[in-house]
C-alpha cells in the first residue's frame, strides 16, 4: 500500500540530517544525463546555492564500476546521487564504503541490502510507483523544499516528469501536488490543445507531418501531403516571412483545422486528438522553453550530446546557456537524422536482425551510444513495424562497453522492459541494467555482444501476447 505520509516524513527527516553536515564540507553531486536527471541536478544546485554550500557536479549516462572507482579516489566525503543510484546499490555499497551517500531517486531499488553509509529517499520504499507517480526531479524538488524555499524550481520538476513520460492527460498524486505548487505560484499554465509535439515552434505542416499521436492517411509522414491538407481547407500555409505556425491562424482557421483533423484522423477519440499543454509563464510563445514537452526534449538533446551543463544552465534560466541549448538542439536533430539514415542504409545488412516479436539493431561505432535509445524510441512509434515488437538496439562506448536500449511498439499492458532486460543480463552473465517499464537500458562488456544478442533473441521471441495486448507468458 502506498504510504505518502511516511514518504514525506522520510523527506523531512533526511533533509534535517543533511542540514547537520558542516558547511565546510563540499558536497559531491552525481546526476543522470536524461531530461529528468538534468532537471534534478538543476534543482539540487539551486538549493545548494541558496544554502551557500560548496559542491561539484558530474553527469553520468549510467553507473559503472569504473566510474564509481574513480569517484572513490576523490576527496569529498558527502555524495548525493540524483535520478540514479537506487539501481546500483551494491556497486555503491561495495566500492564507496567510506563515503556518506544520499540517494534521491525514483527508480526501483536494485536490492534490499542495507548499507550503513547509504541513505535512500525513494518512493518505491513506501509502496509508491516511482515510474509514473513522481520523477527523479520531483523527488529532489520535494527534498529541497524541506531544506530551503525552492518553489521556483517546481516548474522544472514538472519538465522532468514530462521528460520521463509521466504525464497522461494529467498527473498522479505526487506530481500533481508539485504541479499545484507551480500553478499556484503562476509558474505554469495549462492549455488544452491539439496533441502535437512542437506547437510553439513548428510550422503547421510539420506538426501534421511528424505527428506520432494523430495519424491522418496521406498526411502523416508526408510533407507535400500535409501542405495539400492545409490548402484544401482554404488556409494558406505560408506568410510573407515563411511557414505559418498554429499561432498565426485566425480563430476560424483553427476551428477548420481541428474539425478536419477530427474527421480525417484514424482515431478521433478526444484523448487521442487533444492533450494538456503545460506552458511555462514568462517564456516567449515561439520559444522551445515555453512548452514543457519541448523544454524536456531540448534538455534530453543536451544530455545525449554530452552537454548536460548547458541544459542545467537553461533550467537555472541562464540566458547564455538557453541560447546554447537551442543551438545544441539543431545538432541533436542532425544526429537523429544520421542515426535514421544509418538504419535505413543497413536495414538489409547483418547489423539488423529480425526474429519473432524482435528487431535487433547493432550499430557498433556507427551511432553515438547516447543516441541509440533515441533511435529505438523513434522506431517504436513507427507505423512500419508490427505491433508488440521488441526493439533492442546497441552502440559502443569508448571504454570497451556497449550501451543497450530496449523499447517496444504499441505499449502493451503489463509489459515491464526493465524486468525483461534484467532477465537477459542474468542469462547472459554480464552487464548492469536500469530504466523504466516502457524504456529500459543496460551496459554490457563489448566482448559479450554476441552472447547477449543470442540470449536476447531467445528471451524476447518467447514472450507471447494475448489478443487484448497483455503479456501472456514468458516461457523461460
Amino acid at each position: 500500500m502506498a504510504d505518502y505520509d511516511s514518504f514525506k516524513q522520510s523527506l523531512k527527516k533526511h533533509a534535517e540530517e543533511f542540514l547537520k553536515i558542516p558547511k565546510k564540507e563540499p558536497i559531491r553531486i552525481i546526476g543522470h544525463l536524461d531530461a529528468d536527471g538534468i532537471c534534478a541536478s538543476a534543482i539540487i544546485i539551486n538549493a545548494m546555492t541558496k544554502l551557500n554550500r560548496k559542491y561539484t557536479l558530474t553527469i553520468l549516462p549510467t553507473i559503472t564500476e569504473e566510474t564509481i572507482i574513480q569517484l572513490n579516489e576523490e576527496t569529498e566525503q558527502y555524495f548525493i546521487f540524483v535520478d540514479l543510484g537506487s539501481g546500483s546499490l551494491d556497486i555503491l555499497g561495495k566500492i564507496l564504503p567510506n563515503k556518506k551517500i544520499l540517494i534521491l531517486d525514483h527508480h526501483h531499488p536494485q536490492s534490499d541490502t542495507k548499507y550503513e553509509n547509504i541513505t535512500q529517499v525513494n518512493p518505491h520504499l513506501f509502496g509508491i510507483d516511482g515510474s509514473n507517480e513522481i520523477s527523479g526531479a520531483g523527488v529532489v524538488f520535494l527534498f529541497t523544499q524541506e531544506l530551503v524555499d525552492n518553489t521556483e524550481m517546481s516548474r522544472i520538476a514538472i519538465v522532468g516528469a514530462i521528460g520521463d513520460i509521466q504525464e497522461n492527460n494529467g498527473f498522479k498524486k505526487l506530481n500533481s501536488e508539485i504541479l499545484d505548487i507551480a500553478l499556484k505560484n503562476k509558474l505554469i499554465e495549462i492549455h488544452k490543445g491539439l496533441k502535437f509535439f512542437g506547437l510553439q515552434t513548428r510550422p503547421i505542416h510539420k506538426l501534421l507531418q511528424y505527428s506520432s499521436d494523430i495519424i491522418i492517411p496521406d498526411v502523416t509522414g508526408s510533407e507535400s501531403g500535409a501542405i495539400k491538407f492545409i490548402q484544401s481547407l482554404g488556409i494558406n500555409p505560408q506568410t510573407k516571412n515563411g511557414w505559418k505556425k498554429l499561432s498565426d491562424l485566425t480563430d476560424d482557421e483553427k476551428k477548420k483545422l481541428i474539425a478536419a483533423i477530427i474527421m480525417k484522423s484514424t482515431d478521433s477519440r478526444p484523448e487521442n486528438i487533444f492533450s494538456n499543454n503545460y506552458l511555462l509563464i514568462g517564456e516567449q510563445d515561439d520559444s522551445p522553453f515555453r512548452d514543457a514537452k519541448e523544454f524536456a526534449t531540448l534538455l534530453n538533446s543536451c544530455g545525449r550530446l554530452n552537454k548536460a551543463s548547458i541544459g542545467i544552465g537553461a533550467c537555472l534560466n541562464d540566458k547564455k546557456m538557453k541560447k546554447m541549448a537551442i543551438d545544441n538542439l539543431a545538432e541533436y536533430r542532425r544526429e537523429i537524422v544520421n542515426a535514421m539514415n544509418w538504419y535505413k542504409d543497413n536495414i538489409n545488412s547483418d547489423k539488423i536482425i529480425r526474429k519473432k516479436n524482435v528487431l535487433i539493431i547493432n550499430a557498433e561505432e556507427e551511432v553515438l551510444p547516447t543516441m541509440i535509445g533515441t533511435l529505438g524510441s523513434i522506431l517504436s512509434k513507427s507505423q512500419d513495424i508490427e505491433k508488440n515488437t521488441f526493439i533492442l538496439s546497441l552502440a559502443r562506448n569508448d571504454d570497451n562497453t556497449t550501451k543497450v536500449s530496449l523499447r517496444i511498439t504499441g505499449s502493451p499492458d503489463n509489459v515491464n522492459l526493465k524486468d525483461i532486460i534484467q532477465t537477459i543480463i542474468e542469462k547472459a552473465g554480464n552487464g548492469s541494467s536500469g530504466g523504466h517499464i516502457f524504456a529500459s537500458g543496460a551496459v554490457i562488456d563489448t566482448d559479450y555482444e554476441d552472447k547477449f544478442i543470442d540470449v536476447a533473441v531467445e528471451v524476447l521471441s518467447n514472450i507471447s501476447f494475448e489478443k487484448n495486448n497483455k503479456i501472456l507468458l514468458n516461457k523461460q
